[in-house]
């Protein structure tokens, strides 16, 4: 890129969910441990969400990622919104990428288990998955507070 060209940004569109469960009276929610990679070595604890296929609403992307991701059913309680920011992927440069998250509750765990992109899952007390969080750490407060 010549001096004074602009970077060409890409989009990204996602979706996925703060998904909780309640255990004798205890809110627990459900974080995801990426899997390092050669592209992404870092690992990073985060909430689960991808992609939206051509053709899908954002809220079944919600459900396929949360299930795929996590090993986990869960239903969609409320839409919390969509957060944007860029962030530089090591391949195609600098992505804006749209984030749309719902307040999702546990309903069963998914036989087959959670995919390859994840290494470990945790249910966690807010403040436990508050600290442990990478990134979205808004996205958990707003999901808590639209439980409450």
């Amino acid at each position: 890129m010549g001096k004074g060209e602009k970077e060409k940004v890409k989009r990204e569109f996602s979706a996925g969910g703060a998904v909780f469960k309640k255990i004798k009276g205890e809110t627990l929610w459900l974080i995801r441990k990426t899997t390092a990679s050669d592209l992404f070595p870092q690992q990073h604890w985060m909430l689960p969400k991808g992609w939206i296929n051509p053709g899908e609403k954002t809220e079944e992307t919600a459900v396929r990622e949360v299930k795929e991701e996590t090993g986990i059913e869960a239903k969609i309680v409320k839409k919390i919104g969509t957060e944007r920011y860029f962030y530089k992927h090591p391949q195609d440069g600098l992505i804006l990428k749209f984030a749309t998250y719902f307040l999702m509750e546990y309903q069963k765990d998914f036989p087959g288990g959670f995919d390859s992109e994840t290494a470990e899952i945790a249910w966690l007390p807010y403040a436990e998955a508050y600290r442990r969080l990478s990134f979205e750490k808004q996205v958990l407060k707003k999901a808590r507070e639209l439980l409450v």
